[in-house]
């Protein structure tokens, strides 16, 4: 082989291992960058209901919540509600294509709507419940009337939260914990089970959802395996207090 043959094939071989680096650190630059993006959107399903985008990246709660959590959680277990809710209701004449009018409508004399349509309205409304850690501020608390809404139903933000807390580490097995609001805009703490909502009508506690927490435990399990109460004190560092605001004036 020819020395200039021999000079060849080293730069030819540098070029390509500069190229290969700057391209992965390319890649990596662009998901540090688009963290706060949302994920590619999610194709429409075959029915009348599909599976929301996430208004962020899969690993955008991290460390409070994982990746491969919200990966399994919204791109399997949110699916499925989706999936099973769209076979359901393509068996009913005019089913209505809004969630709330169809649990308020089926929920009671339906199971498949009630589990299924329930659960597609949960995690919508969850998903939206959290940010990122970072996008929020040190304290990330309530603020305005959602505060002072709070404060004067539970005496405090502290006393609010460790009430919330208990309504989820307190369910017995599956289900949610939810902070309501009544038509006067007076609060209060409850939970349901399974995927049952504050909509339907069998409801143990009934209003206008304004926080909402998944403590079935594929929400949890891979991070903090048995330890709920450890998944919903991190929970507080990724809530969504201006979403929660937003659902509490009603727009």
């Amino acid at each position: 082989m020819t020395s200039n043959r021999r000079d060849f094939l080293k730069k030819s071989a540098l070029l390509t291992a500069g190229g290969i680096g700057l391209s992965m650190l390319g890649r990596n630059m662009a998901h540090a960058a688009g963290t706060f993006e949302k994920e590619t959107k999610i194709p429409a399903a075959d029915g009348l209901y599909s599976l929301p985008s996430l208004p962020y990246a899969f690993d955008a709660l991290e460390p409070h919540i994982d990746r491969q959590t919200m990966e399994i959680h919204h791109g399997k277990h949110h699916q499925a509600y989706v999936n099973n809710l769209n076979k359901a209701v393509a068996e009913i004449k005019d089913a209505p294509a809004d969630i709330e009018l169809l649990l308020k409508k089926f929920a009671k004399t339906n199971n498949v709507i009630r589990n299924n349509g329930g659960g597609h309205y949960n995690h919508s409304l969850f998903w939206k419940l959290m940010r990122p850690a970072y996008a929020a501020s040190s304290a990330n608390a309530p603020s305005g009337k959602l505060a002072e809404a709070i404060t004067s139903a539970f005496g405090s933000v502290d006393a609010f939260k460790e009430k919330f807390a208990a309504a989820g580490k307190d369910r017995f097995g599956s289900g949610w914990a939810w902070l309501v609001a009544d038509k006067n805009g007076k609060l209060s703490i409850g939970s349901t089970p399974n995927q049952d909502n504050p909509l339907m009508e069998m409801s143990e506690i009934k209003g206008k959802p304004v926080l909402a927490l998944d403590v079935w435990e594929h929400a949890y399990y891979l991070k903090y395996q048995n330890k709920r109460p450890d998944y919903i004190g991190a929970w507080w560092s990724v809530v969504n207090w201006d979403e929660a605001a937003r659902l509490y004036d009603g727009k």
